[in-house]
């Protein structure tokens, strides 16, 4: 027995010699090999670029481990931390920084021209101004005026951020005199009636590849369902509610539940959207919640939408593009965790120089005339064509809706 005991610790302290010597080589080799990575010169990227740990290299003795995606949503330095194979097939860890930079200027919402009346104050820092990164870019108006004395006066419109980044715009500031009040009266006047025809926009839009349909709220009181399924409406997005202002009190939209029921009852598929004046991911979070306690109990087929659109207010926000992006995206992953399709809502304008980058689908609302196809370059699966749309069924405007079975991109 002491025979066997002294030859297993013998063949133990061979085995860990062994190892031990093993170790240490690779412990050398690893501390001791060759790495010979070349970087390019310049390593600053535009804020939100999509990029990868190998577009920054231009040459490597080895291969990469994983090309990941870097993330590029906070300003200054990024450290990029990788693994690679070198040529002798060690695995060994580099890394590098990148800065993150922001070369893009505000957006200012301005046209050619602002007019006031003589007397009142021009409050030019309610002209929408926002800015990428920036929540709350310096705004200014460069040059002379009266709003005591009507006329035309040239001005500059100055936005800048952060970054230095500055945008201007020069436009004239109308001051013009008070209108006396007077007799007019617009009964008076007699005018044709304008509206776009429910019909006309199944004949031109309606294909296999497309659904029409309506959203509707409190606004068309209660609608015929019957006569809505009867005219060959496809789908609703019917309002939920919303709030009263920011951080105001919930309010369920009046004909909501009527809506919901009558619609489920004739067989139209059903959607949902939520008027939101969120001014955080947290609020944004909080409407989510409420909006799912309102619909949990029906059967929702299409999705939950994202409706924030207080641009008039857009300044008091204090939110920059991202900001207001990631929390439209937070309201919209909740529900995706909880099994539902989700959009975000927005016209045109403000999708190509607002919203930034979105993780959902859109919902586009461009009013084109004679029923011309949007314009609209990016993509999207809900078009919101009009807003005078006229059918049997619902007394006064409705707005119409195509959804198209693949995501829809103008070329």
């Amino acid at each position: 027995m002491k025979k066997f005991l002294i030859m297993i610790t013998s063949i133990l302290i061979i085995v860990l010699t062994t190892l031990g010597i093993f170790l240490m080589d690779r412990h050398d080799k690893i501390v001791n090999a060759k790495i010979e990575v070349t970087l390019k010169e310049d390593l600053n990227v535009p804020f939100l670029s999509e990029v990868k740990v190998s577009d920054f290299i231009t040459s490597i003795n080895g291969k990469i481990k994983k090309d990941f995606n870097i993330e590029t949503n906070k300003l200054g330095e990024t450290p990029v931390k990788f693994e690679f194979r070198n040529e002798d097939g060690i695995l060994v860890k580099y890394s590098y920084k990148i800065n993150v930079i922001d070369n893009t200027p505000p957006v200012v919402w301005l046209g050619n021209s602002y007019t006031i009346t003589e007397g009142k104050e021009f409050k030019y820092d309610k002209i929408m101004c926002g800015d990428d990164t920036d929540s709350n870019p310096v705004c200014i108006v460069e040059g002379e005026y009266d709003t005591n004395k009507a006329g035309v006066y040239p001005l500059t419109f100055k936005a800048t951020d952060k970054s230095g980044n500055t945008s201007t715009y020069q436009f004239n500031l109308n001051v013009v005199k008070p209108v006396n009040g007077g007799n007019s009266n617009n009964n008076d006047y007699n005018y044709e009636e304008s509206y776009i025809p429910f019909e006309d926009v199944v004949n031109e839009f309606k294909t296999s590849e497309t659904e029409i349909g309506l959203d509707i709220s409190e606004w068309q009181d209660e609608p015929d369902f019957d006569k809505l399924k009867n005219a060959g409406v496809e789908f609703v997005f019917l309002r939920v509610g919303g709030t009263k202002g920011t951080n105001g009190e919930y309010f369920l939209d009046k004909s909501f539940k009527y809506n919901i029921e009558n619609a489920k009852r004739v067989g139209i598929k059903v959607g949902v959207y939520f008027f939101s004046y969120a001014n955080s991911k947290e609020s944004a979070l909080k409407d989510a919640k409420w909006v799912y306690n309102q619909i949990k109990d029906y059967d929702i087929e299409l999705p939950v939408v994202f409706d924030w659109e207080d641009w008039s207010d857009y300044n008091d926000y204090n939110l920059s593009f991202y900001e207001l992006t990631e929390m439209g995206n937070a309201f919209l992953d909740y529900f995706n965790d909880k099994g539902y399709d989700s959009l975000l809502y927005s016209s045109k304008a403000y999708l190509e120089e607002i919203w930034l980058k979105l993780n959902h689908p859109v919902w586009l609302a461009h009013y084109t005339p004679n029923l011309e196809l949007s314009s609209y370059k990016g993509d999207y699966v809900y078009w919101q064509m009009c807003s005078d749309g006229r059918i049997d069924g619902i007394d006064g405007y409705v707005d119409i809706n195509v959804r198209f079975k693949s995501p829809k991109t103008e070329n």
